[in-house]
């Protein structure tokens, strides 16, 4: 596990209470995650995800992710957790909007430490979130605390690439995220089974690198304008944020940055 000193959840929530969180959505839509729809439903059908759950998403930005659960997989009710205002206020928004209010809850709390009741969930999700908290090892204990035995802990991340980051790549990529922390599939599976659960899937999903490919051409062909006037029309500014971004895809291309998919059982 690759990690970076000086980098927590403050600074996570000031991004996605800036303007460096309208620009992730920008480029991504509200899901804000590689992929978007596609991967939430491979996901969702591999973790056996549908009709009549009751879910907790955990780090659930502007509730997306929740909204695609009830509304395309009749999941009876979502409760998500996520510690910057900004994205719970708009995701309330959002959901009032779309008539689903009546069966998505916020909550602004920090992940590790929800407040949410024991063992009710059928099952927790994340999408592309994880990787922003700052200790994994009690989010995970967090996620199996708050499943049910037998239930699904069934998330998307990114992750380090099995090339591996030197500490120089490391350091700089971390440093643009805002990642305190950056753990590989060994590392999720590990401290997944030490939680007491039982991993059916801990994988890549190969979509890491297109996608970032996607996101760049989208900016430089499309939306360009879009992003400067997100930055205050400061070309200094996304002219840095560019070159993090184009090194992100030499990372991803390279192997050593990836999306990662797992699906686990929490034991009886």
């Amino acid at each position: 596990m690759k990690t970076l000193e000086g980098v927590g959840l403050r600074e996570v929530t000031a991004v996605y209470d800036g303007a460096e969180g309208d620009l992730w959505e920008l480029f991504m839509g509200q899901q804000i995650h590689i992929g978007g729809l596609k991967s939430s439903m491979d996901l969702a059908q591999r973790a056996g995800i549908g009709a009549g759950q009751k879910g907790v998403d955990l780090c659930c930005c502007n509730g997306a992710g929740m909204r695609l659960l009830v509304r395309l997989l009749d999941v009876a009710s979502m409760t998500g957790v996520d510690a910057t205002r900004t994205v719970v206020e708009r995701g309330k928004v959002r959901c009032e909007e779309e008539g689903l209010a009546d069966r998505i809850r916020f909550e602004l709390r920090d992940v590790c430490d929800s407040g949410l009741p024991a063992g009710e969930a059928d099952f927790v999700w994340a999408e592309d979130a994880w990787c922003y908290v700052e200790d994994k090892p009690k989010l995970i204990a967090e996620a199996a605390r708050i499943v049910k035995p037998g239930g699904t802990i069934a998330f998307t991340d990114w992750i380090e690439g099995p090339a591996g980051l030197s500490d120089a790549e490391a350091a700089r990529f971390l440093a643009f995220m805002k990642f305190h922390t950056l753990s590989s599939i060994p590392d999720y599976r590990d401290m997944l089974e030490k939680s007491g659960c039982t991993v059916a899937e801990a994988e890549d999903t190969g979509r890491f690198a297109p996608y970032v490919d996607l996101y760049l051409q989208m900016v430089d062909m499309q939306l360009t304008y879009d992003a400067l006037k997100i930055v205050g029309f400061d070309q200094e500014a996304m002219g840095a944020i560019a070159g993090e971004f184009g090194f992100l895809q030499e990372l991803a291309h390279a192997g050593k940055v990836a999306q990662g998919r797992f699906v686990a059982r929490k034991n009886p």
